[in-house]
């Protein structure tokens, strides 16, 4: 018990450096509660502040859960709203949709998106900070967190896809980071909604995670497998509560993980975050999420599978599935002539090389002036979002990929 409650300490430390703490901004834990007033909402806090128009709008999915969505619809430069193509930029797990404007106005996706003339929307996740609320359920309720990333694909971005062409009257482009690549690549091979898609940019695409070459996240993903029980227990899973600084704590303590720098312990080392990224990094914490999502990616992992939730159980898979293995995610039955930006980095740990090139694999027949594929050696996990070279070597192809659709 000493070793653990030691090595805890050290990981608090730790994810101190990695992460920081900031002051929740709000609390939605009551029923029916909404996500985010206006006035304390990413908009206010965020986006406003860098001098471009904010809007704050909330999604229901059709499973209650109300979705917070900002819309930036000009750039700084100002001009007519409402003409501009629409796209939906989608963060990663444990991330939120901050993640898009993090940096100063000449380097945030978000924001080099709106002065390039698109009409910018950021989604929030459910569970995370600004996505708290649901029709009839609490953050405090176990069930509430009954959810893997099957019902981000099945429920939630389609109702954003929804909520977006209705508003703009226009086919939607999309980028998604890690876990929001992963939820376009399910949606896209069950061809949903493919009526709303215009095209969609993929960076630091996850999909199959045999071969993930963290061991940080192995070990762990281990660990969840062989007690299963214990962490669908605790239903919500919050990186910084105590069950999971226990569990990074025992991994890097007994299996001699060099975890001083934790980030690229988990995804890879980063080449090109500033000291202005490094900070704005430090000053925001990881999200919760559901942890029935994090076992489904640990299943992944374990298994080499790309399908909807096990549930170890022939009779509890067909009540789900009507079949007694869960259904796989085929990549192939994505439309070949649907256009798609993939960009991958060779220092991802987490977006493995490896992994990577079977997912490329599954599309060698794509309509080839349909797919763009980019890879940028240095590139790790984060520098996607936060690199100081971003807009240069991944978001100006990401542009002129989207402006020729």
């Amino acid at each position: 018990m000493k070793v653990v409650l030691t090595s805890t300490c050290v990981v608090i430390l730790l994810c101190g450096s990695a992460f920081g703490t900031r002051i929740e901004l709000f609390q939605a834990e009551g029923r029916n509660g909404m996500a985010a007033s206006p006035t304390d909402g990413l908009c206010e806090t965020m986006v406003k502040p860098q001098g471009y128009a904010c809007e704050e709008h909330q999604v229901m999915t059709k499973d209650g859960y109300i979705i917070s969505v900002q819309r930036i619809p000009v750039g700084r430069s100002g001009g007519a709203p409402g003409d501009r193509p629409p796209v939906l930029l989608q963060h990663g797990l444990l991330g939120d949709g901050s993640s898009w404007v993090l940096l100063p106005p000449d380097q945030a996706l978000a924001f080099v998106l709106a002065d390039n003339e698109f009409d910018v929307w950021l989604a929030n996740t459910r569970g995370t900070t600004y996505s708290l609320g649901h029709s009839s359920l609490s953050p405090q309720d176990k069930v509430y967190w009954n959810w893997s990333w099957d019902e981000l694909v099945s429920d939630e971005l389609p109702a954003m896809f929804q909520y977006v062409y209705n508003e703009t009257g226009q086919k939607l482009h999309y980028v998604g980071h890690s876990q929001g690549s992963l939820i376009a690549l399910g949606a896209l091979s069950n061809q949903q909604p493919l009526n709303m898609w215009k095209s969609a940019a993929l960076l630091a695409p996850v999909s199959y995670l045999n071969q993930i070459s963290s061991n940080l996240v192995r070990l762990a993903a281990d660990n969840m497998i062989a007690n299963v029980s214990y962490w669908l227990d605790l239903a919500k899973f919050d990186p910084l509560g105590a069950p999971a600084i226990t569990l990074i704590a025992e991994i890097c303590v007994k299996q001699g993980i060099d975890c001083r720098d934790l980030m690229s312990a988990f995804s890879g080392k980063d080449c090109c975050l500033n000291s202005s990224g490094a900070s704005v990094l430090s000053s925001h914490k990881p999200q919760s999420s559901a942890t029935k999502n994090l076992i489904h990616f640990a299943q992944m992992i374990k298994e080499g599978t790309l399908a909807m939730y096990d549930y170890k159980d022939e009779n509890e898979n067909k009540k789900h599935y009507g079949q007694p293995t869960p259904p796989v995610y085929n990549m192939t039955s994505i439309p070949k002539d649907f256009p798609l930006f993939l960009c991958h980095g060779g220092a991802d740990s987490l977006s493995d090389v490896k992994d990577v090139k079977l997912l490329i694999n599954s599309l060698k027949n794509h309509v080839r002036d349909r797919l763009e594929l980019h890879f940028i050696d240095k590139y790790a996990h984060v520098d996607f979002i936060l690199g100081v070279n971003a807009k240069k070597v991944v978001y100006d192809p990401l542009i002129a990929f989207f402006k020729r659709q």
